[in-house]
């Protein structure tokens, strides 16, 4: 019999779903018997034989807030309705409402699976408005309460892996990667670096990814290297920093702020490397997307990026606080070809080492549900 599994997230979906998400849950559903609780694209509720997606909540601004204060009871009820043997929350605070819930259910008690993917303090400090620091120590507290007192943990790198065995106290429980579709990315041979040396960025536009730091730095790299250009791909609450350097620069740095899968993977194919000087990374599936492409990165010494890149063999690595350091690796590559075919190349060679299917996914989702459940 298939263990009873509900998964509890603010990852946004909409129904139905899309291909490859689909492939990844008719997996899931081979091995686990499962329901999801999670958030909607848009303003609708939505749901279907699996998925309860909650709307947007009025007011926008205040929707995090809003989902999160709701939770406990939302998933006190798909407990009594679901019945489920485990919990599977994709973060700390959405294993605290789990935690909650349970306390307030009257049905058998699920055991609650919290799952690390990337460092959750700073989802309060480097995410938004800078007036999210307010909430920073009651969402460090209700992480850490509830990092100690789950049945189990998962991470999704090494990084995480650590962060959260310092919290806790022992090692997690398990630690592999979520399972992204790639085929888009593997499927095609890389292509020849193009004419014109380009870097590319992709990613939100929040402090957390350093996006002040990259503008700064590609004020010197222009400079620097003549005909280079950047293309900066992403939406978020610094889009001020590159609207500003798109007006400075408009023949050699692009703003897009919103691609298909297929287009990010034709840009890759455009650029020489990927930046990401990020100041925390859980994991970094664009650099995993990058590699497949054969192109290598610039990128911060920082978090989960250290899990994936190996400096001066798929990428240079540098302190994302030393804008100038950044700049000058982003010069080097970008004014050395030979260079940037080297990175590419072993960075191609990698990335076998993180392709994934969505069976192997839900299989060892399967074994970290049963082992906890036996224990």
């Amino acid at each position: 019999m298939k263990p009873r599994v509900l998964f509890v997230g603010r990852t946004r979906y909409r129904l139905p779903l899309s291909d490859w998400l689909r492939r990844k849950w008719d997996a899931v559903g081979r091995e686990l018997d499962f329901r999801v609780l999670a958030a909607a694209e848009g303003d609708a509720r939505a749901a279907d034989a699996r998925f309860r997606l909650v709307p947007r909540l009025r007011p926008h601004a205040l929707d995090g807030v809003l989902f999160y204060a709701s939770l406990p009871l939302r998933i006190r009820g798909e407990i009594e309705r679901f019945r489920p043997d485990a919990i599977v929350a994709e973060n700390p605070h959405v294993a605290a409402a789990a935690l909650a819930a349970r306390a307030l259910a009257r049905s058998p008690r699920p055991r609650v699976i919290a799952e690390v993917h990337g460092d959750w303090r700073t989802a309060t400090r480097l995410y938004g408005s800078p007036r999210r620091r307010l909430l920073s120590p009651l969402a460090d507290g209700v992480a850490t309460f509830a990092l100690r007192r789950v049945d189990a943990v998962r991470a999704l790198s090494g990084f995480t892996a650590r962060i959260a065995e310092r919290t806790r106290g022992r090692a997690v429980d398990a630690s592999f990667p979520t399972y992204s579709d790639l085929a888009l990315f593997a499927e095609r041979e890389p292509l020849p670096l193009p004419d014109r040396p380009t870097a590319l960025f992709v990613g939100v536009l929040e402090p957390y990814k350093n996006v002040d730091g990259l503008a700064a730095a590609w004020r010197r790299v222009v400079l620097e290297v003549p005909h280079s250009r950047l293309v900066v791909v992403g939406r978020g609450s610094r889009r001020a920093a590159v609207e500003e350097l798109v007006a400075e620069h408009p023949q050699r740095t692009e703003w897009v702020p919103e691609l298909a899968p297929a287009d990010v993977a034709r840009r890759m194919d455009e650029s020489w490397v990927l930046v990401l000087p990020s100041r925390h990374e859980g994991l970094g599936r664009v650099v995993i997307e990058s590699f497949a492409r054969g192109r290598g990165v610039v990128a911060s010494g920082e978090g989960g990026i250290l899990d994936l890149v190996r400096d001066e063999v798929e990428g240079l690595l540098v302190d994302p606080e030393d804008s100038a350091s950044l700049a000058a690796a982003l010069a080097r590559v970008l004014s050395d070809r030979d260079l940037a075919d080297r990175l590419g190349a072993a960075a191609r060679a990698r990335y076998a080492r993180w392709h994934s299917t969505p069976e192997q996914f839900a299989r060892r989702l399967r074994e970290l549900v049963d082992a906890t459940l036996a224990r």
